[in-house]
């Protein structure tokens, strides 16, 4: 089973944290604050970053 690639995100809407996983098309990270829903997307593209940790002020 292939592992799915994820970003680690601290909401602070609600000070939570939550994984949020690649699209199927590999452009961008999408997930949801698991309290509020509050959706988050970060894009996947050239001269990005190496981060694996975020905050979602």
């Amino acid at each position: 089973m292939e592992k799915r690639k994820y970003l680690g995100i601290q909401f602070d809407c609600c000070g939570v944290y939550a994984r949020i996983y690649q699209n199927k098309e590999g452009t961008a990270y999408i997930g949801r604050c698991p309290k509020c829903l509050r959706t988050v997307r970060i894009k996947i593209g050239e001269g990005g970053t190496t981060n694996r940790f975020f905050r979602a002020i």
